[in-house]
């Protein structure tokens, strides 16, 4: 069974995310909300983890993964940005937004894509998210909580489509509860708005999936 660990919303107790980070740093597992959808996650550097998250999914190890950092600059570690790229990314985030990116050295090889050498990155707009990556001091790695087989699809915080099962919060902690060891529970009902993506790895940005904030996001490809 997975630990709960009921954290506030909007001011979330630094014992409560100091216990999180411990975990995570240890090679944990987590189920936890962000400004899109529920989302499965980890440390970025812990690669047993990553292996885990991405048997949970039954995730191909040539589908890259989406992580989270929680700045503008700290994205500029993990991925190469265009001057036209850094423009368009200092306008959206934080938000709704996963951008692909071509990857730097730090980036392990199970968040790539290994033909493209690409990742996909968000800078979420969701307090806990960004309490949580400040005390790790790592990216944290964020796929949709959507499971086959309710899902015919790849990693969908890439990839995917909108959800075929909504599912309460009481559902989705009981499906996931023997496969995480961590709930982050902030009372949050899930909600299932996908992130919008933008493709940042060519010369011409691109929006190649309409989702939360597409229309601010097309001002400015």
């Amino acid at each position: 069974m997975a630990k709960i660990f009921t954290v506030h919303p909007d001011n979330p107790q630094i014992r409560r995310i100091e216990e999180i980070k411990s975990a995570l740093s240890s090679g944990a597992v987590m189920l936890y909300p962000t400004d899109t959808v529920y989302a499965i996650g980890c440390d970025l550097n812990a690669k047993s983890a990553v292996e885990r998250v991405r048997q949970i999914k039954q995730l191909a190890n040539d589908k890259p993964l989406t992580f989270l950092c929680p700045s503008l600059s700290n994205v500029a570690t993990y991925a190469f940005v265009s001057d036209t790229g850094y423009r368009i990314m200092k306008r959206l985030i934080p938000g709704p937004y996963t951008f692909l990116l071509p990857a730097t050295k730090l980036v392990p090889r199970l968040a790539q894509n290994p033909k493209r050498k690409t990742t996909g990155i968000r800078v979420p707009d969701h307090t806990v998210c960004l309490a949580l990556l400040t005390a790790l001091g790592n990216p944290i790695i964020s796929t949709s909580a959507h499971l086959p087989p309710d899902e015919d699809r790849e990693d969908d915080e890439i990839f995917g489509a909108s959800a075929n099962s909504n599912l309460s919060q009481v559902e989705l902690f009981d499906r996931l509860d023997s496969l995480v060891d961590i709930i982050v529970d902030t009372g949050e009902e899930p909600t299932y708005e996908v992130s919008t993506i933008l493709d940042l790895t060519g010369d011409q940005p691109m929006i190649t999936r309409r989702g939360l904030g597409w229309e601010a996001a097309a001002a400015w490809v």
